[in-house]
């Protein structure tokens, strides 16, 4: 028998934030894998009694392709659980080649990022109409070298939402490359640690100026997500442009606009 390995995204942090999906293979699961540097023990909570469940932050890629390989051979659901996504700054592909080699069977489980959560918990939007209608999810350059084209200021030049990964200790090259953008001072930028970890999470808000030294002194060094946007605070703001899908003079195929607004 080889059983089917599921790399499975266990959200941002706080358990109840890993899907349904995920939740409903963890409750069968014969042996469990998890990122313990990142992903909370707590994500294995609903394993059934019996379950083989092993923390990978001191293994390798190939001690954690073998382990895998071994527990297929033996059960009929394994899972690796990934912080996160498994498609972002993640090594889904890398340990999923040997796992093809080795004949087994694969399948991936998505699951809410970091990116997601810390908006969620700063209740902000990256996106608003006629401010910015994109995001780039990114980082900056450490011992991983970035690929032509994808540097920092390169990419800050479009002047739209930038949630920036593994990037806490180096907010000097990020402060670096937005400036070298063109971002201001008072560009709001917002840094959110552990989001959504029951009694860990740290939300500090701020700007290209200030945000760094907020961080030191918040004692904020490692699972931060870093956001420069310019939608940052617009909930504050007096003034928005409205979307047009829900605008009463909008024709859509699920309704008919109105001559006159609603209320008048």
């Amino acid at each position: 028998m080889t059983g089917t390995v599921w790399f499975v995204g266990a959200g941002p942090g706080d358990p109840d934030l890993i899907t349904v999906k995920g939740r409903t293979l963890i409750e069968r699961a014969g042996a469990i894998l998890f990122a313990g540097s990142l992903v909370s023990e707590a994500a294995t909570r609903w394993a059934p009694p019996g379950c083989v469940i092993a923390d990978s932050k001191d293994m390798t890629l190939e001690q954690m392709a073998a382990w895998l390989i071994a527990h297929a051979a033996r059960h009929e659901t394994v899972i690796r659980l990934q912080t996160g996504d498994p498609a972002l700054y993640g090594t889904l592909i890398e340990v999923v080649q040997p796992l093809d080699a080795a004949g087994v069977p694969i399948a991936v489980v998505p699951g809410v990022s970091s990116a997601m959560a810390s908006a969620a918990a700063a209740v902000e939007s990256f996106t608003l109409p006629e401010v910015t209608q994109s995001v780039i999810f990114t980082r900056v350059e450490g011992r991983t070298p970035m690929p032509e084209g994808e540097s920092l200021p390169e990419l800050a030049r479009h002047r739209c939402t930038l949630c920036i990964f593994l990037s806490i200790t180096l907010l000097h090259k990020v402060e670096a490359g937005l400036r070298e953008a063109g971002w201001l001072d008072d560009a709001p930028m917002l840094v959110v640690h552990k989001a959504s970890w029951p009694g860990e999470e740290i939300i500090v808000r701020g700007t290209l100026s200030t945000i760094k030294q907020q961080c030191r002194e918040a004692g904020i060094v490692s699972q931060a997500m870093v956001i420069a946007s310019p939608t940052l605070g617009a909930r504050g703001w007096a003034e928005l442009t409205k979307s047009k899908l829900y605008d009463a003079g909008f024709t859509h195929r699920f309704r008919r606009a109105s001559k006159t607004p609603e209320g008048t």
